[in-house]
């Protein structure tokens, strides 16, 4: 039953004009509330119904729907209760009844849009589709969707009102001028931005690190105008996105392995094991279980340092999780003084040995010894012989 025939009922009924208006626009508010409820059971039903479907997209489609649904029968329910209101009262105040009828349809329309475009950013993310997408790409992508799709509601609604659209956009590219001058800072920040989604130097959930700047830490969120990092210490570092652009940046998260480099030195006396020495830590490395043998290795000896042997150990390891990779980085060195102990030969330290002139030069075996040192007033202090 339409609006006249309940009015003519009312008016056989006897009811006068204000309260057959009033009776008119309480029924049809009352009616909206039940079909919005009505409808709202059904859709939640049939929403759960497709969760349980193969297909993905259908319940993404009504569960973005559902809301803007509901709210799109009350806006019909208003419409007429207004038109009813205005045909009874002649008021100034719904005469834009039917403009603002067509800007909530363009709203809900895009606030569908917009939630559906969410929905489909969850799935495809997570686990419930065979390839999920990056999640930095897929951010981008929906920021993109969303900007569009409010600009293009803003351009339609500009439109109903009867302003021209070409004059809009006129308009806009003159004022895009001016303020591309005013706030080139924010024009940057936000090109960084686009730059870092689309290179994808680095993504959310990345550790990253610039010899240049004093950046580092767990990148959480790359927005259009700073990227929040979340440092060691558990500080959120908000870097705008234009350093990005000048800025060097390192990205340990994508290392393949985890590098080993020490240096070991021996004493002096032990050089006659030193091959020994490195040939057993070289086999040592080999049988690692944790380490790349796919990857380099060397073991040798290097130097004559100061006091010491030295024996370079380079290796990387399977791993490349920081803590795992330095309980493995502690075993292969206690393995290595293990094999420097079993060949009697010792780790150097720092040693000073002084040399008596007119004496003969001392054995190998005396060279890390540090003997007394001389008396102030002698001729050794003086460089003299006795």
């Amino acid at each position: 039953m339409d609006t006249e025939s309940a009015e003519a009922v009312l008016q056989a009924w006897g009811v006068t004009g204000e309260w057959r208006g009033l009776v008119l626009i309480v029924s049809i508010l009352l009616a909206t509330a039940v079909v919005s409820f009505i409808g709202q059971l059904v859709l939640v039903r049939l929403e759960r119904r497709l969760t349980r479907t193969a297909n993905l997209w259908d319940d993404v489609f009504l569960h973005a729907a559902r809301k803007p649904i509901q709210f799109f029968v009350w806006l019909q329910g208003v419409y007429w209760a207004a038109e009813v209101a205005y045909r009874y009262s002649d008021a100034e105040l719904f005469t834009a009844n039917d403009l603002l009828l067509k800007f909530g349809f363009i709203l809900l329309l895009a606030w569908a849009l917009l939630r559906f475009v969410g929905e489909v950013e969850k799935v495809l993310v997570s686990d419930r589709v065979d390839e999920p997408v990056d999640y930095t790409t897929m951010l981008a992508i929906g920021k993109l969707l969303r900007a569009v799709i409010v600009i293009t509601a803003a351009l339609v609604m500009i439109q109903n009102m009867g302003y021209s659209i070409s004059g809009v956009l006129a308009f806009g590219g003159i004022g895009g001028i001016a303020i591309g001058f005013a706030a080139k800072d924010m024009l940057a920040n936000f090109f960084g931005g686009a730059v870092v989604y689309m290179d994808k130097p680095f993504k959310v959930g990345d550790w990253i690190r610039s010899p240049d700047a004093n950046v580092e830490g767990v990148v959480e969120h790359i927005g259009w105008r700073v990227t929040r990092i979340r440092t060691f210490d558990q500080r959120p570092l908000y870097v705008p996105n234009a350093i990005f652009t000048t800025i060097a940046v390192e990205n340990p998260s994508r290392m393949f392995n985890r590098r080993i480099f020490e240096v070991i030195g021996v004493r002096y006396a032990d050089v006659e094991v030193v091959e020994k020495i490195s040939n057993d830590v070289r086999q040592m490395l080999h049988d690692h279980d944790e380490i790349d043998n796919d990857r380099i290795t060397i073991v040798n000896f290097t130097a004559f340092s100061a006091s010491s042997l030295d024996i370079m150990v380079y290796t990387f390891t399977k791993t490349t999780q920081w803590v795992e990779f330095h309980h493995i980085k502690e075993d292969i060195l206690l393995r290595i003084s293990e094999i420097i102990r079993s060949h009697g030969a010792e780790v150097a330290f720092p040693t000073r040995t002084l040399h008596l002139a007119g004496n003969e030069a001392p054995e190998f075996a005396g060279l890390n010894e540090v003997p007394a040192p001389a008396a102030p007033n002698s001729d050794v202090s003086r460089g003299e012989s006795g």
